[in-house]
């Protein structure tokens, strides 16, 4: 399955290695990681997966595909900015959101919109959108896996 992962571009040592984490996760047990490419959460989720041999894919605001960081497998230029929110969880299964800012929160939003379900690990708590919330990597995994399953 894909799984988005969705958290800030600037984010603590802690925060790095919980997406990193979630990356290795998700890795592990063979899902394809989709973000938006560039860095902080989306680095260390791709460094993460890519740690286990997983493909990532990085949806980039910019039309510049090399500015991806350095372990993303596929990028995929938009050239559109921050509009590109909505096509981080449009190509996902399930998205699990991470800590970060409006961004972040615009994210959840469209994954609201396009009903993907979405489990939170240390991130924005929005009333009426469904968010399920864990406590650790594996959780997560186990939940968007679980949610997705569940649809089937």
């Amino acid at each position: 399955m894909r799984v988005s992962v969705i958290g800030g571009g600037t984010i603590t040592d802690g925060e790095v290695e919980t997406a990193a984490a979630v990356g290795r996760e998700l890795g592990a047990r063979g899902h394809t990681v989709v973000c938006g490419g560039r860095g902080g959460t989306m680095e260390a989720v791709c460094r993460g997966a890519a740690a286990e041999g997983a493909t990532t894919i990085g949806i980039l605001p910019g039309a510049d595909r090399s500015l991806a960081n350095e372990f993303v497998d596929v990028a995929i230029a938009t050239g559109i900015g921050h509009a590109r929110n909505a096509l981080v969880p449009l190509n996902g299964d399930a998205v699990v959101a991470l800590s970060g800012g409006v961004g972040t929160l615009s994210e959840i939003g469209f994954a609201g919109i396009y009903d993907r379900p979405i489990v939170g690990l240390d991130t924005h708590d929005v009333a009426g959108v469904g968010i399920e919330t864990v406590e650790t990597p594996a959780a997560a995994v186990d939940a968007v896996e679980a949610a997705v399953d569940g649809e089937s």
